[in-house]
């Protein structure tokens, strides 16, 4: 379960026994959301949400601001997924301290 990003209180993360389409779990205070990367002819078309049953989702700003990340960081988080997943190597976690 590699943690590919931190990001103030935020843990973005893949999960080892993972699926398409690429999606990253991002975790604060307990509370967990899925944002699934939408990519149509090698280019992000759509980033969608998801909840993981009997977890308590990301709430308001938190999900806005995760939103945010993904938006900024998505050529990042496709690559690190196709590095993680695909070429199997071993990713480092990015620890982002400036807001967005």
């Amino acid at each position: 379960m590699p943690v590919i990003f931190e990001y103030f209180g935020f843990i973005f993360k893949f999960y080892s026994n993972e699926h398409e389409p690429i999606h990253v779990h991002v975790i604060k205070d307990g509370c967990e959301t899925i944002f699934e990367l939408i990519i149509e002819k090698g280019n992000l078309i759509d980033i969608r949400q998801r909840y993981k049953q009997g977890v308590t989702p990301l709430k308001g700003k938190d999900e806005h601001t995760a939103l945010k990340f993904i938006e900024k960081y998505a050529e990042n988080i496709i690559n690190k997924w196709i590095n993680y997943f695909i070429l199997k190597n071993k990713i480092r976690k990015t620890i982002i301290k400036i807001k967005i």
